[in-house]
């Protein structure tokens, strides 16, 4: 399950859209919450992806946007504008919220897969956001980074997404891990438990 969500001139569905359907729609309004699924193939297995879309809102609605959605997404796409700064900052305070809530939820698990997307790199003639700011924000978060064309290149969203799912597997097999291990300590626990008791009472 993925999150992909944009503040105002950097509507996600864009790179979703190309990403789903290999298709590039310049002029995608997103004016409602949207549930998309696609069934691939990754490392030889056979996966259903759902990936939500928020519609997009003004920066002092995003919180709202995420609150309902956040503890059931694996994974986060964060998508900004080049070529729009206050779209790079929303998409700063969207990665701080995405941190603050996992942190604050009862899986507590802040270090979920992210990926931080710079759209519009067709547009880097009228660019006012910088690639290294891009990538010195996906470090301070944690996150990985990329910037990509939703216009140009259906290969670089490919790709992106790919690398994400590929990571959403590692840390959903790490946290499964971890409760096994956990359950099998606390087992473990109950039994010495139970038969310490009984060896002092014999």
């Amino acid at each position: 399950n993925l999150l992909s969500v944009g503040p105002e001139l950097a509507p996600p569905p864009a790179v979703l859209v190309r990403f789903l359907t290999r298709r590039f729609i310049g002029e995608y309004a997103s004016n409602a919450n949207s549930l998309y699924h696609k069934r691939l193939s990754i490392d030889g297995r056979q996966l259903n992806l759902e990936v939500f879309d928020p519609c997009s809102q003004q920066s002092s609605e995003a919180r709202c946007i995420l609150e309902e959605p956040v503890d059931w997404a694996d994974g986060f796409v964060v998508v900004y504008n080049i070529s729009d700064r206050s779209s790079f900052i929303n998409a700063k305070s969207i990665l701080c919220q995405i941190r603050e809530a996992r942190t604050d939820s009862c899986k507590g698990d802040s270090d979920v897969p992210v990926c931080l997307v710079g759209n519009k790199q067709d547009l880097c003639h009228v660019r006012q956001v910088r690639e290294d700011e891009g990538r010195s924000l996906a470090q301070e978060t944690r996150c990985h980074f990329q910037e990509v064309s939703a216009a140009e290149s259906y290969q670089d969203i490919a790709g992106l997404f790919t690398r994400l799912i590929r990571q959403v597997m590692e840390h959903l097999k790490y946290r499964a891990d971890r409760r096994r291990y956990s359950g099998s300590k606390s087992m473990a626990k109950l039994i010495n438990n139970v038969f310490g008791k009984r060896r002092k009472s014999v």
